[in-house]
């Protein structure tokens, strides 16, 4: 089945009953945030042959989260019940309690009581009746909840984008702000690092070899490489958004680059205007970061 994807938070939640004859069906299906996909399914243990297909539905949906699938079955008819007695074993154990009673002159004996406390001697089997008809019933209302669950969390995808995107343009604007004043900034501190040499010096070093130096020094200083990187980073970013597929990974990754870029402009920039920004973006991307980590 063919399902066209869009951007998904990894949190849901879907109910589903049916009712056939002189039994219900009820299930309830949670996702919550997992790196990968997990399973925990939890139902009746007759039902356990069909667990494969119960994931296979959620695969059709879901790709990404912990998801715990909860199945209650009420009524009659879904196992016969027979009580089942270890015969050998319990003529042992009478004929051991009867010599114990002889040999030691105990007059207590050994009651139904005691017996029924035994599991190993009398308990109940249960035998699954092997209509089909119920298992097919019972799918169908995992598909139902599990649709139920992608709808929530095509929602919370669709709120969570759409703050996605905000972030990310309130952060280019942070670029291009960066990008005007970088070019004054290296000029200033050019300045500035050409005074102090100059002081120090008094006029022993050569004009060339202290513009040479300067440069250098102001070279380490310059921005705008990684200014470059952060504008692709985030073009990418929004490229990421529109795809139909799962995001959340690449996503994830990309902040990462991004602020590994926006931490390597603090380490450069030695101008507190700029540190001012820099801050600002990490505020940014923590946002974002938050808000992708809860994306499938």
């Amino acid at each position: 089945m063919d399902v066209k994807e869009m951007v998904m938070s990894m949190t849901g939640f879907g109910r589903c009953k049916k009712g056939i004859d002189s039994f219900s069906i009820s299930v309830e299906v949670k996702t919550v945030n997992h790196r990968f996909s997990e399973f925990y399914i939890r139902m009746p243990r007759h039902f356990n042959k069909i667990e494969d297909k119960i994931k296979k539905i959620l695969n059709t949906y879901l790709h990404r989260g912990r998801m715990e699938v909860y199945v209650t079955i009420d009524g009659e008819g879904i196992v016969n019940r027979k009580v089942q007695v270890d015969w050998e074993l319990l003529e042992n154990l009478v004929q051991s309690i009867s010599q114990i009673q002889q040999r030691y002159g105990i007059k207590e004996g050994l009651s139904l009581h005691d017996l029924l406390g035994r599991e190993d001697i009398i308990h109940i089997e249960e035998e699954e009746t092997g209509n089909e008809e119920i298992d097919s019933i019972l799918l169908a209302a995992v598909e139902e909840a599990v649709i139920g669950v992608k709808q929530m969390r095509e929602l919370e995808g669709a709120a969570l984008e759409k703050d996605l995107s905000t972030q990310l343009h309130h952060l280019q604007d942070k670029v291009l702000d960066l990008k005007v004043k970088a070019p004054a900034v290296v000029h200033m501190y050019q300045d500035r690092l050409t005074k102090r040499i100059q002081e120090f010096a008094s006029g022993q070093l050569e004009e060339n070899r202290i513009l040479t130096e300067v440069a250098v020094f102001a070279d380490k200083a310059d921005i705008n490489e990684e200014l470059t990187r952060l504008q692709s980073h985030i073009k990418q970013f929004e490229s990421i958004l529109a795809l139909t597929e799962p995001v959340g990974r690449k996503l994830d990754f990309l902040i990462q680059e991004m602020n590994r870029e926006v931490n390597t402009i603090g380490s450069k920039a030695n101008d507190s205007s700029i540190a001012k920004e820099v801050v600002e973006m990490k505020s940014i991307l923590e946002k974002m970061k938050e808000q992708v980590q809860n994306i499938e």
